[in-house]
């Protein structure tokens, strides 16, 4: 089994967040309570925080952070793929890697690490968003 392959004991709590980010992928830690709290039925925060740090540490989650956003998690591990967020509704997306195999990037001065993965951010409006239409200004009050 996946988790005992990983040295991890198999539980309801576990079970419930992988199943969880199955079909949801890039969500928060609260969306994955309210989702193992749906599935199970009464459920500790700090189990289902548990069981994220213990799957990411695993390597059977990924975990990203973009900047000024919560944490989000993910199932999609063993490659080298990148997110684009969009700045209004946070949205996220996978963006593969466009260059070879992990790490995709390479710095030109590793300063003597030995590089394996590479985390790009890329930002800007999700397509539901750019549609919208930008929001009127701010009459001026020196205006007559």
């Amino acid at each position: 089994m996946l988790l005992r392959d990983r040295g991890l004991r198999v539980t309801g709590a576990r079970l419930a967040v992988l199943r969880a980010l199955d079909g949801h992928q890039h969500s928060t830690a609260d969306d994955v309570v309210r989702s193992v709290r749906d599935d199970l039925g009464s459920v500790s925060v700090q189990a289902v925080y548990d069981c994220l740090r213990a799957l990411s540490a695993a390597g059977l989650l990924r975990r990203m952070e973009p900047a000024g956003h919560p944490a989000r998690y993910e199932r999609r591990v063993g490659d080298n793929h990148h997110h684009v967020v969009c700045r209004a509704c946070g949205v996220v997306a996978d963006v593969d890697c466009t260059v070879g195999a992990a790490p995709c990037l390479v710095p030109n001065d590793s300063h003597g690490f030995v590089v394996d993965l590479a985390e790009v951010t890329f930002w800007g409006l999700c397509p539901a968003c750019a549609a919208e239409p930008a929001p009127a200004a701010e009459p001026s009050s020196n205006t007559p």
